[in-house]
C-alpha cells in the first residue's frame, strides 16, 4: 500500500475517531442534562428511545462509567494513529535535523543527546496537536451542542449508548464497584469523624454544666438546650417539617362552611390552600381573617382572602438559613418541595425553635404530641412516622447512633427499611448495634408502629428511663 493512501486512510480513521468522540461527551451532557419536565414531553410525545432513556436514567453510575471508558478507549485510538500518521509526515531524520540544529543555537541544550531530543521534539508535536485536536473537536465542541440540543442528542444516542453500556458491562460495573467501595470508605471515615466530634462536644457540655451550680432539672435543660444549638447549623429542613400526610389543607373549591369546619376541627392558625393537589399549593389561609366573616351565606367567596405570598423551600435547606429567610420575609411557614417541585410537607417558626428550645405545647396541642408507648424501661413502640431527632429526644440518646446506617432516612420507619432493604412482614425483627427492632404494625405502604427494644445496661450502671 502506497504512503499516499495510508495518510488518507489515517486521516479518515482519525475524522471517524473524533467524531465518535464528540457524540460520546456531547452525550454525557445531553443525558445528564435532561429534567423532569424533559421527558413528560418525551412520553406525550411518544418518542421511540423513551423507554432507552428511561432505562439509562434508572443507571446513572453505570452510564457515565461506559461514557467515560468508552471516550477513554477512543482517545488513546486517536493517540495510536495520530503517532502512526506523523511518523509518516515527519520522518525520524527531519527530528534529528531539528535536534542538532537546536544543539548549534543552544548551547546548553548540547548536553542532551540528539536522540534523545529528537524524540521529545517528536513527544510535544503528537502531544500538542492531539490535544488541540481532542479538546476542541472531541471535548469544547460536542459539549456546546449538546447543551443546546440536549433531547434531540440524547434521543439519537440512546440506543447506542444502551449497546455500548452492554458491550463494556464487565468494566464499567467492577469500576462501578471500585468507586462505590472508596466512597463509602471515604463516608463511613468522615461519618466516623463527625460522630466523634459531636461526641466529644457533648461530653464537653457535660462536664462543663455538671460542673455549674444548679438543680437537677436545669442543669439537664441546660444541658439539651447547649446541645441543640451545637448541631443547629447541620439540621436540614427534612428532619423538622411535617411530612405531607399529616398537614392539614383545604382545597380551593370547598364551600364556605366546609373550609370552617376545616378551621374549627384543626385549631391552626394557618391552613395551606391547593388546587387539584397537595402539589400545587397556591396560597395560605389565615384564620384570623375568617373572624370578620363568621355570618357569611355559603355562597361566600373566601378565596379572596387567601394570601398568595407564598415561602417554598428545598427539603435540604438548612433550618439556620430557614430561619433568616422567615425573619427576612416576615412570615412563619414554608412550603417544603422535593427536587420535582413537589410538596414534601411544610415547615414552620415554631418547628425550627423547637430544635433549640425543645418542644413548645400551647393550649390546642395534644399532651404527648409524639405518639410511642412505653412499654418497661427498655422497651418503647413509636409510630412508624416519628421523626428520629424525636427518637434521640425521647430515648435520650445521641443524634450520631444511626448516622452510619440512616442513609436518607429522617423517620424511624425509614430507618428500618434501610436497615433491612425492604417492606418487613408484620413481626419481623432486626438488630443494629443492641438495638432490636420489631415491626409491630405493617400494612402494604408503610410500617405503622415499631417497637425498639434498648441494649441492656450495664450492671454497675442501672438503666435510668426516660419518662
Amino acid at each position: 500500500m502506497s504512503t499516499g493512501v495510508e495518510l488518507l486512510l489515517g486521516f479518515v480513521g482519525i475524522a471517524v475517531l473524533l467524531l465518535l468522540s464528540g457524540l460520546v461527551s456531547g452525550s454525557e451532557v445531553a443525558f445528564f442534562s435532561l429534567t423532569a419536565n424533559d421527558y413528560e414531553e418525551l412520553e406525550q410525545t411518544n418518542n421511540p428511545s423513551r423507554d432507552k432513556l428511561l432505562e439509562l436514567r434508572e443507571k446513572p453510575r453505570l452510564l457515565l462509567a461506559t461514557i467515560l471508558i468508552a471516550n477513554n478507549f477512543i482517545n488513546i485510538a486517536i493517540v495510536l494513529v495520530s503517532e502512526i500518521m506523523l511518523s509518516k509526515l515527519f520522518p525520524a531524520s527531519l527530528f534529528a535535523a531539528w535536534a542538532l540544529n537546536i544543539q548549534e543555537n543552544l548551547t546548553f541544550m548540547r548536553q542532551v543527546g540528539v536522540d534523545t531530543l529528537s524524540g521529545a521534539i517528536g513527544f510535544a508535536i503528537t502531544v500538542i496537536g492531539v490535544t488541540f485536536l481532542l479538546v476542541l473537536f472531541g471535548e469544547v465542541a460536542p459539549k456546546v451542542y449538546a447543551s443546546y440540543n440536549k433531547v434531540q442528542l440524547a434521543t439519537q444516542m440512546a440506543s447506542p449508548v444502551a449497546l455500548l453500556m452492554r458491550a463494556l458491562y464487565p468494566i464499567s460495573s467492577s469500576l462501578v464497584q471500585g468507586a462505590g467501595f472508596i466512597e463509602r470508605r471515604l463516608e463511613n471515615h468522615t461519618l466516623d469523624a463527625a460522630a466523634a466530634s459531636q461526641e466529644d462536644i457533648d461530653e464537653a457540655i457535660d462536664l462543663t454544666v455538671n460542673s455549674d451550680e444548679g438543680g437537677e432539672e436545669t442543669q439537664r435543660q441546660d444541658v439539651d438546650i447547649l446541645k441543640r444549638i451545637v448541631k443547629f447549623n447541620n439540621v436540614t429542613v427534612r428532619q423538622i417539617m411535617r411530612s405531607r400526610g399529616d398537614v392539614v389543607a383545604v382545597d380551593s373549591k370547598l364551600s364556605y362552611p366546609e373550609v370552617v369546619s376545616v378551621v374549627r376541627e384543626s385549631s391552626y392558625s394557618r391552613i395551606p390552600v391547593f388546587e387539584e393537589d397537595f402539589d400545587k399549593v397556591v396560597g395560605l389561609l389565615y384564620v384570623k381573617d375568617l373572624l370578620g366573616h363568621r355570618h357569611e351565606p355559603a355562597d361566600f367567596d373566601w378565596i379572596k382572602l387567601m394570601r398568595e405570598d407564598i415561602l417554598f423551600v428545598p427539603e435540604t435547606k438548612k433550618i439556620s438559613d430557614l430561619l433568616k429567610e422567615f425573619q427576612t420575609e416576615k412570615t412563619h411557614m414554608a412550603i417544603v418541595v422535593d427536587e420535582y417541585g413537589g410538596t414534601e410537607g411544610i415547615a414552620t417558626l415554631e418547628d425550627v425553635l423547637e430544635e433549640v428550645i425543645g418542644d413548645i405545647h400551647d393550649e390546642f396541642d395534644e399532651d404527648d404530641e409524639i405518639i410511642y408507648q412505653r412499654i418497661d424501661e427498655l422497651n418503647f413502640v413509636f409510630d412508624g412516622k416519628t421523626l428520629l431527632n424525636d427518637v434521640y429526644r425521647v430515648l435520650k440518646m445521641s443524634t450520631s447512633t444511626f448516622e452510619p446506617v440512616k442513609g436518607e432516612a429522617e423517620s424511624l420507619a425509614g430507618l428500618f427499611l434501610e436497615l433491612l432493604g425492604r417492606l418487613p412482614e408484620p413481626g419481623e425483627e432486626l438488630v443494629y448495634e443492641n438495638y432490636r427492632f420489631q415491626a409491630m404494625s405493617v400494612n402494604k405502604r408503610r410500617i405503622q408502629e415499631i417497637l425498639i427494644t434498648l441494649p441492656e445496661p450495664p450492671e454497675s450502671d442501672p438503666a435510668t428511663p426516660p419518662t
